[in-house]
């Protein structure tokens, strides 16, 4: 009998974070501000920012905090209109809500990347655009930026799902003015939860800085590049501190010293999970019936997932082949089936006026989706593709009949 590979927990904790874990557990300093100087949160918020090759990175806690302090960091006025794909995760457009903006959504291709006429169709009094890269799928960055870049549109990478890939050989989340992303279990690096933004702006992270919580003088521990002092950057703390509210969004030393000694491992798992992606994307499109979209000539993707498009299949075919794939051990999850599923747009009902987005819903109806650990060997990759074919034959098979 085979063994189906557990594709549910996250990436192993490394031993050297175990180590920083208990010598902060005996010095009960857990808290980022307590330190003099070179606290985990601000050590990794160094090497993370040095990684990404950008000036400056705040770590908080969650990618959704990220993207809601750059909202408010940018300046945007209340009710200001903020364009997103329909597909992307709840978290997007509610963190437009909490900066106080309405959220404006733009169809998406079976690609699941953004459709570009839509796109720039909606683009007249849009204040600010985030670009989810969603399950790391890349849109066309070149094309949305010269769009933007023209008009003086800020641009926000939400790169939740992109940590590792390239477009054009520029680190995602380095193209707009603001790239964020996720530490959450089920993302490249592990600390169960946790976030970080980037950007080359000094009063826009000062901004953030002041906002996630550093509260007195607290933002004299945040520095420039490589930990230096940065005039341009105490400028701008000087400037904004007491005028912007502290939502008190940071990240603990504890989590920082998870993170940490996972970054160095960063280059292996994104060659690991492109490897395992393709390997199997190669078999699945074999079949008639199953379609994995191919990246954009300009990006170099780093998956721990794999997505792909039912093609002639029915609703009530969808249904049968996630059913027998979920039988044999592999659970599919079919995003505009699965019921209140947070990345099915229809689901995001506290949006006034929630609009309808044909093209979008009719590929969130065949689109599945597969974790794809970057840990998992050749042999498990073979029986999750074998089970996904097998099911996919048991479905056309009875639907001939």
């Amino acid at each position: 009998m085979r063994q189906v590979p557990n594709v549910h927990d996250a990436e192993p904790i490394p031993e050297a974070a175990r180590a920083a874990i208990e010598e902060l557990l005996q010095s009960g300093d857990l808290f980022r501000y307590t330190a003099p100087q070179d606290a985990p949160v601000s050590l990794l918020e160094e090497e993370f920012a040095s990684l990404l090759g950008a000036k400056y990175a705040l770590a908080v806690s969650s990618c959704s905090a990220a993207l809601f302090l750059s909202l408010k960091a940018l300046g945007l006025p209340r009710d200001a209109r903020v364009l997103i794909p329909g597909f992307t995760f709840a978290a997007v457009p509610s963190a437009v809500a909490h900066a106080d903006c309405k959220p404006v959504l733009c169809e998406v291709g079976e690609n699941y990347r953004i459709d570009m006429g839509d796109f720039a169709a909606k683009l007249k009094g849009v204040q600010a655009v985030i670009i989810s890269h969603m399950r790391g799928h890349t849109s066309d960055m070149d094309a949305i930026m010269e769009l933007c870049d023209a008009r003086g549109i800020p641009v926000v990478e939400d790169a939740a799902h992109s940590l590792g890939t390239t477009w054009g050989g520029r680190n995602i989340g380095t193209i707009g003015k603001v790239g964020c992303f996720s530490f959450q279990s089920y993302k490249m690096v592990n600390s169960g939860e946790g976030g970080i933004l980037i950007t080359d702006d000094a009063d826009l992270i000062a901004r953030a800085v002041i906002m996630s919580g550093a509260y007195e003088h607290n933002w004299k521990k945040h520095k420039g590049p490589k930990g230096q002092n940065s005039p341009e950057l105490e400028l701008a703390f000087a400037r904004w501190q007491n005028q912007v509210p502290l939502y008190n969004l940071r990240l603990s030393n504890l989590s920082a010293a998870v993170i940490r000694p996972q970054l160095p491992k960063l280059a292996q798992r994104v060659l690991d999970g492109r490897r395992n992606h393709d390997y199997v994307a190669e078999r699945l499109n074999a079949s008639s019936f199953i379609d994995v979209p191919a990246p954009l000539p300009p990006e170099v993707r780093a998956p721990d997932s794999i997505q792909f498009n039912l093609v002639g299949l029915s609703d009530e075919e969808t249904r049968t082949f996630a059913a027998a794939a979920e039988a044999r051990g592999v659970k599919v999850q079919v995003f505009g089936m699965s019921t209140d599923n947070a990345r099915a747009f229809w689901n995001w009902q506290f949006i006034e006026d929630l609009p309808e987005l044909p093209q979008t819903r009719a590929m969130l109806m065949r689109a599945c989706d597969v974790r794809l650990p970057v840990r998992l060997t050749r042999e498990e990759l073979d029986v999750i593709t074998e089970i996904l074919l097998e099911a996919m034959e048991e479905t056309t098979a009875r639907a001939a009949a």
